[in-house]
C-alpha cells in the first residue's frame, strides 16, 4: 500500500499548539506558511487509525474505561518484533506523556535539593522539570566535532560520582542532535551508573524513528543489571503523530522500583488514559508498521534534500548527521551575529518557524532544530525562503 505523504492541511482552523506559537511569533505570516518547530508531523495519520476510530465510536459508551487484554497485547508484541525486546504487561505503567512521566520519577526517587544529571543540548522539558520538583540539574555537555556528536566520559563520570546526583535523565535517540548511541556507548553510560548506584530514567519516545544504516538499541535490553536499574520511557505519540491522544508506555521491569513510582503517581495523576487512545494505540501497533515503514523512507528523503540544501545555498552550515527522530539538528553560527539576530531572520525575513537551538540550552545557541516529518514539497518551499531572504539580506548589505 502507498499512503498519502503529500497532502498539506492547514491546521490553523484545528487549534494545532504550534501553528498558533508561529502566529504569536509572527502575528503577519501570510497564509500557505507551515511551521517546522514542535515534533508533530503535518502529515496525514495513518487510515487505519481514524477509520479504526470511526468504528470504534460507533460502538462504544465513553465512560471511565481501562486498557484491554488486546492494548497490552500489541504493546508487547512491538516492542518484540521491531525491538527484538522482551518485557512483560506488568512492568507497563500508562500515563498521558513521557514529560508526565519523568515528572513522576524525580518526585518518586529524588528529593528536592538533590541533583540530576543530563547530556546537554537535550530536550529542554528535562531541565524545566527537575527544576520544577525542587532539585538541582547537572550537565555534561557533549563533544561536538564539526557537528558530530559524543559522550564526554570522563566528564559524565566526574558528574555522576557526586554522592547527591541520584538520577541521569538520558535521551536515546538524542533530541536534538539525532543521534542513534552505539551498544558501546550505551553500555559505558550504563557501567557508570550501576558504578555509582545512579538510576537510569531513559527517554526512548523516539526509538522507531531510525534512519537506514543505523539501528537503535533498547538501553534497558543490554543487561538484567541495567534493566534492574532503569524506567524507560515510550509512546506512540512521534511514531503515528498522535501526540494528541496522551499515552505512553512507562516500562519498569523492576517490582520495587515500579511499586515506588505507581505510589507516587497516584498520589497527584489519574491513572486512566483517554479512551481514545488506548483505542488509537491498539491500532497504530497492530495494523501501522507498514505506514512506519514509508514514513522511513520519506525521512530519509527529506533528510538528504535537507543536506544538498545547506551544501548548496550555506556552506559554512554545519549539519549534524541524522541517525534517528526526524529532527534535523544545524550550526548557523557562520551566518549570524547573534541568536538575537538569528531568531529575527528566520521569523520575520525567512518566515521559517524552527524550535531554536539556544532551547536546548547554552550549547544550542546559534542552532536551529529543523522538523523533517512534513511533505518533501513543503520542506523544499521552506528553505526556499530561507535562502532567498538572506540573499536579499546580502544584495542590501
Amino acid at each position: 500500500m502507498s499512503y498519502d505523504f503529500t497532502t498539506r492541511i492547514n491546521r490553523q482552523s484545528q487549534n494545532s499548539s504550534k501553528w498558533k506559537g508561529m502566529r504569536k511569533q509572527n502575528p503577519e505570516v501570510p497564509e500557505g506558511i507551515v511551521p517546522l518547530s514542535v515534533a508533530d508531523m503535518e502529515l496525514m495519520n495513518p487510515p487505519e487509525i481514524t477509520e479504526g476510530l470511526k468504528q470504534f465510536l460507533d460502538h462504544r459508551i465513553l465512560g471511565y474505561t481501562d486498557a484491554g487484554e488486546d492494548y497490552y497485547t500489541e504493546t508487547v508484541n512491538w516492542m518484540q518484533r521491531r525491538h527484538h525486546w522482551t518485557i512483560e504487561k506488568d512492568w507497563l505503567v500508562l500515563l498521558p506523556g513521557v514529560v508526565t512521566a519523568i515528572n513522576v520519577a524525580v518526585r518518586a526517587f529524588v528529593k528536592p535539593g538533590e541533583k540530576i544529571a543530563i547530556l546537554t543540548p537535550v530536550y529542554y522539558p528535562f531541565k524545566k522539570t527537575i527544576e520544577a520538583c525542587g532539585c538541582t540539574t547537572v550537565t555534561s555537555s557533549l563533544i561536538n566535532q564539526e557537528g558530530v556528536y559524543s559522550i564526554n566520559f570522563d566528564d559524565l563520570e566526574a558528574k555522576l560520582a557526586d554522592p547527591e546526583v541520584k538520577m541521569l535523565i538520558f535521551c536515546s535517540p538524542h533530541n536534538p542532535i539525532g543521534r542513534v548511541w552505539t551498544k558501546t556507548e550505551l553500555t559505558r553510560v550504563g557501567e557508570l551508573c550501576l558504578k555509582h548506584d545512579v538510576l537510569i530514567v531513559s527517554d526512548e519516545i523516539h526509538f522507531d524513528l531510525i534512519l537506514p544504516g543505523h539501528e537503535h538499541t533498547v538501553f534497558a535490553s543490554l543487561s538484567p543489571e541495567l534493566s534492574d536499574r532503569m524506567i524507560v520511557c515510550t509512546s506512540v505519540s512521534k511514531t503515528f503523530n498522535l501526540a494528541g491522544m496522551q499515552c505512553s508506555n512507562i516500562v519498569i521491569p523492576n517490582a520495587e522500583l515500579r511499586a515506588a513510582y505507581k505510589a507516587t503517581m497516584s498520589s497527584y495523576i489519574n491513572g486512566h488514559l483517554n479512551i481514545m487512545a488506548y483505542e488509537a494505540a491498539t491500532l497504530a501497533y497492530r495494523h501501522c508498521e507498514g505506514w512506519l515503514d514509508e514514513l522511513l523512507d520519506l525521512l530519509e528523503t527529506n533528510r538528504k534534500t535537507a543536506v544538498e540544501f545547506f551544501a548548496s545555498h550555506f556552506p559554512k552550515a554545519i549539519v549534524s548527521p541524522l541517525e534517528g527522530t526526524y529532527l534535523l539538528w544545524v550550526d548557523l553560527r557562520a551566518y549570524f551575529a547573534d541568536q538575537n539576530e538569528q531568531e529575527e531572520f528566520m521569523t520575520k525575513k525567512a518566515l521559517l518557524f524552527l524550535d531554536e537551538g539556544y532551547l536546548f540550552g547554552e550549547e544550542g545557541s546559534g542552532f536551529e532544530r529543523i522538523n523533517l516529518a512534513c511533505p518533501t514539497s513543503l520542506l523544499e518551499e521552506s528553505l526556499a525562503r530561507m535562502a532567498q531572504a538572506y540573499e536579499k539580506d546580502s544584495a542590501a548589505a
